[in-house]
């Protein structure tokens, strides 16, 4: 009879261990998908910051091209007032003719 509960009690504490073994694979399972998880979230969190600074630098140049654009047109536009004042100048004095 000492053999049999022996028996039995080695067979217990087997199943036991394999249970606890199950249990623990489950859990490293769940850690590793979860960190998985968390480096896709964090991947794609980085390629959309990547994503809106190439559209800020974007924008960024499209407003210094407008600046640039803007500047040249307001001196072209001071540069034929000028010409027309120093006519306006010439026509008034007798020089223009």
């Amino acid at each position: 009879m000492n053999t049999d509960k022996m028996s039995y009690n080695a067979g217990k504490a087997s199943g036991q261990t394999q249970e606890k073994a199950g249990n623990l694979m489950n859990q490293a399972g769940n850690a590793a998908q979860s960190a998985g998880k968390q480096v896709q979230t964090t991947a794609e969190g980085a390629v959309n910051a990547g994503k809106a600074s190439g559209q800020t630098q974007e924008k960024a140049g499209n407003l210094m091209n407008q600046a640039g654009n803007a500047a040249q047109s307001a001196g072209k536009q001071v540069q034929t007032t000028a010409e027309g004042a120093v006519n306006a100048v010439k026509n008034a004095t007798g020089m223009n003719k």
